[in-house]
């Protein structure tokens, strides 16, 4: 018998909730929300493997050299502050 209760404890822990949001319409609003999200993402224009290729090396040439312009930034206010 204390399993039984353990799950109507559950069952109100998590139905009451449910069910003010579904009276709200929160649950209608969510849903809607993700329907519309999905029609946005289908009109979106997506790259093509080789842009993806293109853009994914550029972004690694760029960040190397700008962890080089920092390094070399470092070292010279080092060598100028210390």
């Amino acid at each position: 018998m204390n399993d039984w209760i353990k799950i109507g404890i559950w069952v109100v822990a998590i139905g009451v909730p449910f069910a003010l949001l579904w009276k709200g319409g929160y649950i209608k609003r969510l849903s809607d929300y993700w329907s519309e999200t999905g029609e946005e993402l289908r009109k979106c224009s997506w790259p093509t493997w080789e842009e993806l290729k293109g853009s994914t090396v550029l972004i690694i040439v760029m960040v190397g050299l700008l962890g080089v312009f920092v390094m070399v930034a470092d070292f010279v206010l080092q060598k100028i502050f210390i």
